[in-house]
This record gives C-alpha cells, sequence and structure tokens, in this order.
C-alpha cells in the first residue's frame, strides 16, 4: 500500500509542476483547469468542468451515503516585484519546490487529488467529490459558490490551504463595509455648513474603540479596522460627502448580519455592505473527524485568514500542506516531503472514517 501511496504522491507532485508553470491568476484559469482535467482523464476518472472549476465523484457514488467535499483552489494572486526566483519557473531544489501557487494552494490541491484517486474505486462509508476550484483568491462568483448547487447535499468538507496538515477548525470571516456620511457645504472661513468629514471622523472613532462582547475562545474578538477614508474638494469648502471603508473580521460568535445592524446602529454614515456571505466558519471541537485529527496527533486552532471555507455552509475543516506565512509572499516554496506527508495523513484521516 506504501508503493501505491508513493506513486500518487510521485504523479501529484508531477501535476504540480505543471500547474506552477501555467500562469492561472483569478479568472484566468482555464489552462491550468484543462491540466487538471486532462490529469483526471489520464487516470481514467471523468471530469466535469464549469467554468474554470474542475471536479470529479466517487466512481460508486451512492445517494444514500453521506457525502465528503475535498476541495482547494488551482487559482493565484499575481507575483510581486521582490521574486528573485521565476514565478513560473518550478524550480526544484532539492527538497524545495519554488513557484507561484505551489504553497497556496497547488500542493493542497494535488495533494487532495491523490487522495480521491487513493479512495476512488475503494468501498467506503462516504462518497467522495474532489473538486479544484477558481476565483478563491478573489472570493469570485464563479468560483466554489458556483458549482455548490450542482454538486448536491454534502455533509462535510475538507478545505485545502497551507496549516502545517494542522486542523484549522475555525476561520474568520470577511465583511467589507462603505460608509457615507452627509453634511452640508458652505464656505471654511465662516461658521456655515455641516462638515461631512467631522461625521465621519466620531463614526471612526467610535469603530476603533467597539468592542463586541462575545469573544472567540478560538479565533478571539471580532476586529473591526477603518481602512480608507476620502473627502473634499478643495482647502475651503466644507466636505458635504465623506467615504470611508471599513474591514471587519467576524468570528463564530456573531453572523455578518448581526455585526452590520450592530454598526448601524452606532454610526451616523450610510453603511452599505460590499456582500454578507463570507461568514465564519468552522467545525465543532467533538465532530468525528476532528477527534480523528486529534488522535492522529495534529494541533487545532483557529484560522484568521480567510478561504473558500467561507462559502460552505455545512461542517468544514481547513487542513492542507504547506505554511500560511510563505502565501502571497516572494519565492513561495513548497516542501515535496510536505506533499508526501500531507496525502499519508489525508489518507490515514479518511481510512475507516464514517460520519
Amino acid at each position: 500500500m506504501s508503493e501505491l501511496i508513493a506513486q500518487l504522491s510521485d504523479e501529484a507532485i508531477s501535476l504540480l509542476i505543471k500547474l506552477i508553470q501555467t500562469p492561472s491568476f483569478s479568472r484566468e484559469e482555464a489552462d491550468t483547469a484543462a491540466s487538471i482535467e486532462e490529469f483526471l482523464a489520464q487516470h481514467n476518472i471523468a471530469a466535469q468542468r464549469q467554468g474554470n472549476n474542475v471536479w470529479a465523484v466517487s466512481r460508486d457514488f451512492d445517494p444514500q451515503k453521506p457525502t465528503i467535499l475535498l476541495n482547494s483552489h488551482h487559482d493565484t494572486v499575481k507575483p510581486g516585484v521582490a521574486w528573485t526566483y521565476p514565478p513560473f519557473g518550478a524550480v526544484l531544489e532539492g527538497d524545495r519546490l519554488t513557484g507561484l501557487g505551489s504553497n497556496d494552494a497547488g500542493a493542497s490541491a494535488v495533494s487532495l487529488l491523490a487522495v480521491f484517486r487513493y479512495f476512488y474505486d475503494q468501498p467506503t462509508a462516504f462518497n467522495l467529490i474532489c473538486a479544484i476550484t477558481a476565483e478563491e483568491e478573489i472570493s469570485g462568483a464563479n468560483g466554489i459558490k458556483s458549482i455548490l448547487p450542482v454538486l448536491g447535499k454534502i455533509d462535510l468538507g475538507i478545505v485545502g490551504e497551507p496549516t502545517g496538515m494542522n486542523a484549522a477548525v475555525a476561520e474568520k470571516g470577511l465583511l467589507v463595509l462603505d460608509g457615507l456620511a452627509r453634511g452640508r457645504t458652505g464656505h471654511a472661513a465662516r461658521n456655515e455648513g455641516e462638515n461631512a468629514l467631522y461625521k465621519a471622523l466620531d463614526d471612526i472613532a467610535w469603530l476603533r474603540s467597539y468592542q463586541f462582547p462575545a469573544v472567540s475562545p478560538l479565533l478571539g474578538p471580532v476586529k473591526m479596522t477603518v481602512t480608507q477614508l476620502s473627502a473634499g474638494t478643495q482647502h475651503n469648502v466644507v466636505p458635504d460627502e465623506c467615504r470611508y471603508v471599513v474591514d471587519v473580521r467576524p468570528t463564530e460568535c456573531y453572523s455578518n448580519e448581526e455585526i452590520l445592524a450592530t454598526v448601524r446602529a452606532h454610526v451616523q454614515a450610510e453603511i452599505t455592505p460590499r456582500s454578507t456571505h463570507l461568514q465564519s466558519s468552522g467545525i465543532a471541537l467533538g465532530h468525528p473527524l476532528v477527534r480523528k485529527a486529534v488522535a492522529m496527533g495534529k494541533n487545532t486552532y483557529g484560522s484568521p485568514t480567510l478561504s473558500d471555507q467561507a462559502l460552505m455552509r455545512f461542517d468544514t475543516l481547513k487542513m492542507g500542506p504547506g505554511d500560511s506565512a510563505r502565501s502571497h509572499a516572494p519565492d513561495e516554496y513548497i516542501l515535496l516531503s510536505e506533499i508526501r506527508a500531507g496525502i499519508a495523513d489525508y489518507i490515514k484521516l479518511l481510512t475507516d472514517f464514517t460520519l
């Protein structure tokens, strides 16, 4: 059996090298999607595709069994100017493979494909769907969100992101708010007008100091940060509008809708959310998958970074090879040993697993 896992790992690494060598910025993932389709076809697995999302289902899919989704993404951010390696070079030096998307999240994607192949024609107590999807880096409408209705009922998800193969049992969400404070113009030299900027500053003072009462044991407090501010047309005119942007990182203690209502109740500006669908997500510590991960020696923790886990309305565990600190960084890399160990751990996690 270890020979099979070694072979699956070798083939996963070969696929990862090909993916790194193929640019796949968000909304531009057609070529890597084609490579994933071709990879599955080469191994006699029928792939389905919608847009740049590719997925496959267990050979003997049984609707009476629970279904586990294996999901990761194949899109990447754009490389910064500080790279010293070629971002698409897939440079292999000993155990270290350097290239854009190697860590986030190519290693997880190819590892989950290997795990899916391992269980593809084995009798299990569950169905598997493996979906390698697009637009994760921008929380895009044409990513995992677009195919979840097509996949049918999902009972559990394993989301592949670089966690060092530890178990991220909770994840902060994201809520971006646009504030518009309104006033009335007047001449700055006289006591005229109603300064919208001052109203916005009062709002910002509240946003900076307010603490939501409930604090997550894993994720800490809800975090609100004002990140942009714009007002005024010229130095001698009292501004009648001031716009600001608030980045909110919710925890499982509050829904995005509850946070929105609280902010609106305390500020003067009109508050418009860009969306409310990126909720905090996670899984109970008593869930059988978490218990098995802990029994394998995996640490549990709350993740501050956002992933497609936020779009899933079923139990999810975020877990994958690599280190989140390497993501979106110059000379991003993955260790081949991390991929091999990750595949073995995923297989161990799901072997004889029941929901």
